[in-house]
């Protein structure tokens, strides 16, 4: 019997060695528009993710919408629309080339301006910067992080001593890959990602505007009677207008050399501020509010969570009750979360961008519970076609906003305008009332509520 059962176990392992395996799945799309695919099982979101990395385009669809099964396709050298009619099946489907820019796909039921929803590529996705990470203290630990990351072979590159953070690199992703298996479980320390925040978007020279007014005067006042509004963004440059309501800046990331060709960021948010903080005061009228400016960018291409966090806590220690984050990204950060978290219960108002892609994917901080996530609508009442709809958004307010530069004027657009002129309006409220962070965030949630989506 024994030697019966091992003559059936020898034949199954042989016919399963024998039984032919399948390659890995593929979608090649070539330059001569012509696509071979090969795969098993897709669902439609992967299908999507894989089309939009892939071809480079930037992909949109219907809200809902999935497929009757997975997608199991088999051909090759077929044209664009044949390969997409395919693999789609029952699903419509749209491509909208453009000359100078990418282009887009959109895929819906029945009408393509049904197809809203963004699809990012698997590679563009929250990811953490490969090879650092982030050490957290534990509650009474005195153990020495320096030693530690000795230790590990990183060099502490930024430190939070209180509360407790710092910033290690890696010379590669492996190493720090390593470190963090190391690190599990450690008595002392929690592990964090961090993530990178891309450079904001910048404004727009415009041909012609007309010049909009502006007549609030910054009142004498002591540093007691100020509300500080911490501006943490790029740096606002020395050049930029209405300099007597800015206090000396800040910089964590290294000091930038911005020039003077067009404001930046951080200039064109402090405008619009400004111009939130004016529409809550009447003509001629004079303001206690200041704004500091916080530097997280320096001269580099992007920021990290570190920097934000730790702009955060330059803010509030420079005595800044009323924070601007017109910043932000997919990563979700705990040291980023636990900075607002206590500066929240410290009473310190956080407002931070809900993002700009039409989509309900959270965006940090703005998601935080602590935060006030605003996004961008019109005068209709209706959401900007960019502008994140998800359930986290608290407010929504003027996505554009025209400020003044080198005696031209620019146009910023997106959500990062509209959290700008709210901060403005927070700040207005705080001083001229002396209202609380609470009773100023329930205000604002009932001017400025987000439209709710069809069927809510």
């Amino acid at each position: 019997m024994n030697r019966i059962l091992r003559i059936c176990l020898s034949l199954a392992l042989l016919a399963l060695l024998a039984a032919p395996t399948r390659a890995a799945d593929k979608l090649i799309w070539r330059s001569s528009e012509r696509v071979d695919a090969d795969i098993a099982g897709w669902s439609l979101t992967q299908l999507l993710e894989q089309l939009a990395e892939v071809t480079g385009w930037q992909v949109f669809v219907e809200p809902g919408t999935t497929l009757k099964s997975p997608v199991s396709v088999k051909f090759s050298n077929l044209t664009p629309t044949d390969a997409l009619g395919r693999m789609l099946g029952e699903l419509s489907f749209a491509v909208l080339p453009q000359a100078n820019a990418t282009a887009k796909l959109f895929v819906f039921r029945t009408f393509v301006s049904d197809a809203t929803q963004p699809v990012r590529p698997p590679g563009i996705k929250a990811r953490p910067i490969a090879n650092e990470l982030v050490l957290l203290r534990k509650p009474g630990s005195k153990a020495d992080a320096d030693e530690l990351a000795k230790r590990l072979g990183a060099k502490i590159t930024g430190r939070l001593n209180d509360p407790g953070a710092y910033r290690l690199k890696f010379d590669s992703a492996d190493a720090a890959r390593q470190a963090q298996s190391a690190l599990n479980g450690n008595a002392d320390f929690n592990v964090d990602y961090n993530y990178a925040l891309p450079r904001p978007v910048t404004a727009d020279a415009l041909a012609a505007s007309s010049l909009l007014p502006f007549t609030l005067k910054p009142a004498a006042s002591t540093p007691t009677g100020q509300v500080i509004v911490g501006l943490v963004d790029q740096p606002v440059q020395g050049s930029a207008p209405y300099r007597d309501f800015l206090l000396p800046g800040i910089a964590v990331a290294g000091e930038a050399t911005p020039g003077d060709a067009s404001p930046t960021h951080g200039t064109a948010m402090f405008e619009t501020v400004l111009r939130g903080l004016a529409s809550t005061q009447d003509k001629n009228a004079t303001t206690t509010v200041r704004v500091l400016p916080v530097d997280v960018y320096g001269n580099d291409a992007n920021t990290s969570t570190f920097n934000v966090a730790r702009g955060i806590v330059e803010a509030i220690n420079a005595g800044a009750t009323v924070v601007n984050l017109s910043l932000g990204s997919a990563g979700d950060s705990q040291l980023l979360h636990n900075i607002i978290t206590q500066g929240a219960a410290r009473g310190v108002m956080f407002i931070a961008a809900a993002g700009n892609e039409p989509t309900t994917t959270p965006t940090y901080p703005a998601a935080y519970p602590e935060v006030l996530a605003v996004t961008a609508g019109g005068r209709d009442g209706q959401l900007a076609s960019y502008a994140n709809r998800g359930d986290f958004v608290d407010l929504a307010a003027p996505g554009s906003s025209i400020v003044y530069f080198g005696g031209k004027a620019y146009l910023i657009s997106g959500t990062s305008a509209s959290t700008a002129f709210v901060t403005g309006l927070a700040a207005g409220m705080k001083a001229d009332t002396g209202a609380t962070t609470a009773a100023v965030t329930s205000k604002l949630k009932e001017l400025l509520a987000p439209p709710k989506p069809p069927g809510k």
